[in-house]
This record gives C-alpha cells, structure tokens and sequence, in this order.
C-alpha cells in the first residue's frame, strides 16, 4: 500500500435515499427517517444522500407524502450536515426531458430547499443534457458534481471515461463521482480507472458503488489506494445485495490507518440498530432479487432498478418470469446501443424486456419511451441501435441528432396554467410538471383531504401481501348448465376474515375474485363486464396496465395500425393499435381504467 500521499477517507451514507430504493423499492416513509435524523447529524458525514432518484415518485405515488415537505423536513433535522441529491439532468426526476426553464426552477427551489450537493448526471452520458443543470447549480452557489454512469461494453473504454471527466470540469463540476449503479466495478478495474481521473482531473473523485456483485468494498478499497478519498457507504441495516457496502463495515477497515474516516463505530451501530427494526415493518417490499448476485456482471440491472422490477413483476402476477426478463435486458441493450443501466434507460431498457417475454413475441408491442429514446429524444445511444429493431419502432421517421431539449419551448407558464389554482407553490407546479396525471391526482386529493397512503402489507406468509402461491398453475372444468368454463388458478392471496384474494383465469381472461367461506364467489375488478377478444377488429393489450387516454371514439374511421389508445404498464405507455381498418362500433373503456390481456376494449369493423 503507499501511504505516501494518504489523507482521510470522507464518507457519504445514502441510507435515506439510495439503500432503501435499492431494498425496499423506496418505501421508507419520512416519519421513520425523522426520529434518527440528530444522531446521523452529530456522526460528521461528509453528506448524506436523502433526495432525487426514485422518491419523488414514491412519495407522490405510494406514499402521499409532499416530497418537498420531506426534504424541507430533513434540512431542519439535519443543520449540521450537508445533503446530497441525484439529479438526472434533463430529466430531473421524472421519465422524459424538461425544457430548460423548468430545469432551471427545480434546481433553485431544491437549492432553497435544503440541498447543498447536486450529483448530476446523463444516463446516456450524453453531456449535452447536463449542461442547463449544472449551470443552475452553480448559479444556485451549490456543489455541482458531474457523473460518470460507470458500464461495460464494447464502446466504453477508459479514455472514454478520461474525456468525459476532463469535460465536465470544463463545465464546471466541483468533483467527478464515478457512478456504478449495477456494481459492475471489479477491484482492479477500480483501481485503473480512478488513478487515470485522479491524473487527469485537479477536482476530488467520489466513488458510487453498489454491493450487487459482492466486490463494492474490494473496489472501494483499491480505489482509496489509487487516490479516491470520498466513498458512498450506507448504515448496514439496509447495506449489501443491490445496495451498498456497509459504512460501519468500511469505517473499521480503514481504522487506525492513513485513510482512517475518523468517524464513531459506535455511534454508527446506534443508527444500525435503529434501522434495523424500521426495516422489519417494510418487511413485504423484500425481494429475493436484491441479494448479492455476481450475475449482475451478466444481466447489468443496478440495484434500484432490480427491487423496483421485481416488485412490479408481481404487480403483473408474473415474477415467476422474472429470470427470463433478466436474461432478455441484455439482448434488449444491445439493441438499443448499449446505454448504461441507470434510470430513465434501466426503466426504459427493463420495461421493454419484460414485454417482449411476457407478450410471447419480442417488440411485439414497444414503449412510447423506445420510440422516444429511437427518435433521439433522450440524446445519443452510445453505440447503434438494431437496424431491425428501429424499422419496428419507428420506421422511417427522422432522428434528432441534436440536444434533446433545444426541440423544448419554455414550459414553466404553461404548466402553472394547466394545474391552476391546485398549484399552491411554485414546488407544487415542478411536482405537477414531473407527474402530470399522478401530480394532479396528488394535489387535488390533498386539497380535498381524500390523501391515502399504500398500506404496507403484513410479509407474504398468509398474513398479507399479493399472491403467496404463485407456479404452475391448477387448472380444470367447470360445466354450468351445459356450458363448459376453463380454468386455471394462477395465484392464492391472503386471507382476511371470512374471505380469500385468488388469482385466475377463465376461459383465458385473467381475473381477480375474492372467494368467501360460505362458498360464495364476488367478482372484484379485473375483466368484469368486458368480452373475450376473437376477431381483428377487437382491440385488446398486451400487458396488464391502466388506460391512459382513449383517441377515439364510437363512429370514428381508423386505419390499420393507428394508436387508438395509450396503456400505461410498469410505468411505461404504451400506444395499442388497429390492427384492422374500419369503423369504431364500440368503445368499453375510459382513462383510468385497470384492463388486462385478452379484453375487448374497443370494437372496430
């Protein structure tokens, strides 16, 4: 080891933000994070990572919690300690890129907020969609660190990595983090690529690195020796698999060492311990796929991307499946030119993947998000995009090969006209901007009181939860006054009373039913009222999903393969098709409706 120039290590915990959307699918409500908050204050964190990635969304979707009264919250609980975000660029934190007056407002009000370091970063690396960001950041008189999206492919060398480092100081970055969101750094390729930054950059360099593959605390030790002095670490209740090395597992490694963090051990297992009992309550959002797996050096799905996956999967009664969406994101990378894993492409490469095996036929049906990524609406694939697979998507419709978001016009005005009087802040308005639909649903149930939280569900032992027999399915006949009914059970959920959640099929049609003891069946939700489609002209979904917009309506002419409506599944929409030429007879559904596979939702003939 040379100790010759080692000073030391400064540690960044990410366990209020990047270890629970890599554990528990970002479900951590602010209320748990609250009692903890003046002992992680009084630790002398380098920073803590409490806000961006996934929880905006969470905190909208899931939790109805205001996600700007959180960090608003955090920053008065945490005064001491400088707090960190993951910024996406162009794309904030939502699924598609801003204009860059919107991009300019949600990095100043963050920045009013209580956020002192602004991780930014491309998922393409494109560094054309980090430089409206980073340039508000630095207006702002925060910490702008420019990031590297650490991945492996036959176009990602390490001069690549080099050129983009020495970039993005020209741009202004304050420190260079390398970004492994998948954990895909082995030790001593750590080591090579962080002595090539330290020597061609005067800023620090961070490493991000996630457990996933077992190798993160090797990696981080190499790259302390090869010069890094500034390491992500989460407490080690919510530390490993998809997550990160455990802080007080690294803070002992380098004791009484030169790179020793200087920070209490056992101080740090009071907030271990803490955590640990928070954890067990989120006990139903665990998954087996957040373990340490080294096959992520073969699949490439990051840690948040992997918990989130799984728990939609079982949203769509499939995670038996999940494997095979594992062995096909891969093949659907290489497709799409090799980006990196990182939000929004691991949602958008991952979504696609898990259509193409759960509709039985690749590109069968393709994301609005592909078409959009295709057309260079998220900027330039690293590599080139599958001639056949763009054909499908987007035929031969011209690419963009500018910055996305010079196609933009301002949109900040319009966006404070479209929600209204709903919008009782400036911060309202950017939530509404990020989440349209789900925004306004959020602001108008919180003006109205009618907020919900998702209740946590007991852990899938019977108690709680989705389906706790999910495999090859029973199936058999039932005859009713001389008609015959297939069918098959897919999925036994829990029990609550005198009643039981299962899971079916019949006559192929999925359904959901809840059975009661006194033999009695009640029909809740699924395919309830709606025909089985047999002919071209009915139109039906692939997937399971919700409608999102209906195009037409009855006595409308459509012509072969022409959007009628927009599904959103996984997060994703998806337009659905005519796959006939005609009139519409019929129209069986509206936004908002939950459909599932093999419906007729619209008639056409």
């Amino acid at each position: 080891m040379n100790n010759a120039n080692a000073s030391p290590v400064k540690v960044s915990d990410v366990v209020l933000r990047d270890g629970h959307q890599s554990l528990i699918a970002t479900r951590m409500r602010t209320e748990d994070m609250l009692p903890i908050c003046a002992k992680l204050d009084a630790i002398g964190f380098h920073s803590l990572e409490v806000w961006g990635g996934a929880t905006f969304d969470a905190c909208v979707r899931f939790l109805k919690e205001d996600p700007w009264e959180r960090l608003k919250s955090l920053r008065e609980a945490l005064p001491n300690t400088p707090l960190q975000m993951l910024l996406r660029g162009q794309n904030l934190l939502g699924y598609r890129h801003y204009a860059d007056d919107v991009v300019e407002r949600f990095v100043a009000r963050s920045a009013d907020n209580g956020i002192d370091i602004f991780r930014v970063f491309d998922a393409l690396n494109d560094l054309r969609n980090l430089e409206t960001a980073m340039k508000a950041v630095k207006a702002s008189g925060k910490h702008a660190q420019g990031t590297i999206c650490y991945t492996v492919s036959p176009v990602h060398t390490l001069q690549m990595y080099v050129d983009q480092a020495k970039r993005l100081v020209d741009m202004g970055a304050d420190s260079i983090a390398i970004k492994d969101m998948a954990g895909l750094l082995t030790p001593y390729a750590t080591g090579e690529l962080v002595e090539a930054l330290v020597d061609a950059v005067e800023v620090p360099v961070h490493l991000h690195a996630h457990a996933t593959s077992g190798l993160a605390a090797l990696s981080q030790m190499k790259a302390v020796e090869a010069g890094c002095r500034h390491i992500d670490t989460c407490i080690s209740a919510f530390a490993g698999g998809t997550s990160h090395p455990s802080t007080e597992a690294m803070v002992a490694a380098f004791q009484d060492t030169p790179y020793d963090t200087g920070l209490d051990l056992v101080a740090l297992k009071e907030i271990g311990d803490y955590f640990r009992e928070v954890r067990k309550k989120y006990a139903a959002f665990e998954s087996e796929y957040t373990r340490e797996d080294v096959s992520v050096q073969i699949w490439q799905v990051p840690g948040g991307m992997m918990s989130n996956l799984a728990n939609q999967m079982k949203e769509q009664n499939a995670l038996g499946r999940i494997r095979d969406v594992f062995d096909e994101i891969p093949k659907v990378r290489a497709d799409l030119g090799y980006p990196p894993l990182v939000t929004p492409t691991s949602q958008i490469v991952g979504t696609q993947a898990a259509m193409n095996v759960l509709t039985g036929e690749r590109y069968k049906s393709i994301t609005n998000e592909v078409k959009r990524y295709l057309l260079g609406g998220y900027g330039q694939p690293p590599a080139e995009v599958d001639a056949e697979v763009r054909r499908k998507a987007i035929g031969s419709e011209p690419v963009d090969e500018g910055r996305p978001a010079d196609q933009l016009k301002p949109e900040m005005k319009r966006l404070e006209q479209e929600i209204g009087e709903l919008a009782e802040s400036e911060e309202d308005v950017l939530t509404f901007a990020m989440f349209p639909d789900l925004g306004r649903d959020y602001l108008q149930g919180r003006r109205e009181g009618t907020l919900v939280p998702e209740a946590i569900p007991a852990p899938e032992s019977g108690e709680g939860g989705r389906p706790v027999s999910e495999g090859v399915p029973t199936e058999f006949v039932i005859d009713v006054h001389g008609e015959s009914y297939e069918v098959q059970i897919t999925g036994v959920g829990s029990g609550s009373g005198s009643k039981r959640r299962v899971y079916l099929t019949l006559d192929g049609m999925p359904e959901e039913v809840v059975f009661e003891a006194k033999d009695e069946f009640v029909q809740e939700g699924k395919g309830a009222g709606r025909a089985k489609a047999s002919s071209p002209g009915h139109v039906t979904t692939s997937m399971p999903g919700n409608i999102v917009d209906v195009l037409v309506a009855e006595g409308d002419e459509v012509k072969e393969g022409q959007a009628v409506l927009i599904t959103e599944a996984m997060k994703m929409e998806t337009e659905v098709q005519a796959r006939v030429s005609g009139t519409v007879k019929a129209v069986h559904v509206a936004k908002g409706d939950r459909v599932t596979p093999g419906e007729v939702l619209i008639e056409i003939e």
